[in-house]
């Protein structure tokens, strides 16, 4: 299974920038599609965006269309998620996961067998 690896996240204004990484290994990463999931305290765990295992095709959680950007490495295996124009409701630890392919594109969590352990992003207003 691919291990998963998180960082990136901080504390930062509304209306700024961060961009999220997540390195994985023991896989090839080629063979996986990858998506990132947010939950905030008390919330169930949220799609986010997710990108198909070359990079040609990607989906985006409503909340996030049009700020955040998903992308990949792959001969780094490392996903990237460049959040802009932050809002406070952002809040929420984010995590990566990834799908062994042949897979389609999902926005369930359980579409995903593989979790990072969570990197926290805090937003204030």
């Amino acid at each position: 299974q691919v291990q998963l690896v998180e960082s990136g996240g901080g504390l930062v204004q509304a209306g700024g920038s961060l961009r999220l990484s997540c390195a994985a290994s023991g896989r090839t990463f080629d063979n996986y599609l990858m998506a990132w999931f947010r939950q905030a305290p008390g919330s169930e765990r949220e799609f986010v965006a997710a990108m198909t295992s070359t990079g040609g095709s990607t989906d985006y959680g409503d909340s996030v269309k049009d700020r955040f950007t998903i992308s990949r490495d792959n001969p780094k295996s490392t996903v990237y998620l460049q959040m802009d124009s932050l809002k406070a409701e952002d809040t929420a630890v984010y995590y990566c996961a990834a799908q062994r392919i042949p897979a389609m594109l999902t926005r369930n969590a359980r579409g995903y067998s593989a979790w990072g352990q969570g990197t926290q992003v805090t937003v204030s207003s």
